[in-house]
């Protein structure tokens, strides 16, 4: 059976460190493995008074992504020691109406590039936070690319092996977390 995964990126810049991993984990899938990328960056703010009136097409495009996927894989930036705000904010959505959320006993493995030198560990950590209370279920392995200016070539190729044989090995770790969860 294939498991399929669904990935996004914390971040809306073209040249995001996050999306190139993302990419990079695209080329790096073990055997019985899709992954799919999903653009965060149509999704609106957050609002109840929109909720209301119904889930905006983006928003609805989110969830059925995350229903029809198996797994997630995301990428997170840190911003401010935490998560950005435009992930947050399609969590917020996904998770709404509450009691009814595609998220909900999902295997979720996450991973982060940084220009900085603890490659995204405090936004992981609030990230694990914020699967908690959605009951997602994240593995026990993380990617942390640090200096990710000096990790990517200049076309966003990941080129730094180590953090290749990271990305492949937490692939390979929610390959089998998934398979597991599932009975």
């Amino acid at each position: 059976m294939t498991i399929h995964i669904l990935g996004f990126a914390g971040s809306l810049r073209e040249g995001s460190y996050n999306r190139a991993a993302l990419r990079a984990a695209q080329e790096l899938l073990p055997e019985g493995v899709t992954l799919e990328i999903f653009d965060l960056s149509p999704i609106p703010l957050f609002n109840e008074d929109v909720e209301k009136e119904g889930f905006p097409e983006p928003v609805q495009a989110f969830k059925e992504r995350i229903a029809a996927a198996d797994a997630l894989l995301i990428a997170t930036p840190e911003y401010n020691y935490s998560i950005p705000g435009v992930l947050k904010n399609a969590l917020d959505w996904a998770s709404r109406p509450p009691g009814q959320s595609p998220l909900n006993d999902k295997p979720v493995a996450i991973m982060g590039a940084s220009a900085g030198y603890f490659g995204t560990a405090r936004a992981q950590y609030h990230l694990r936070q914020v699967c908690v209370i959605l009951n997602m279920h994240p593995i026990n392995k993380e990617v942390f690319i640090a200096g990710a200016g000096d990790k990517f070539d200049p076309q966003g190729k990941l080129a730094d092996e180590r953090s290749r044989k990271g990305i492949s090995q937490l692939l390979l770790a929610l390959k089998d977390w998934t398979r597991r969860l599932q009975g």
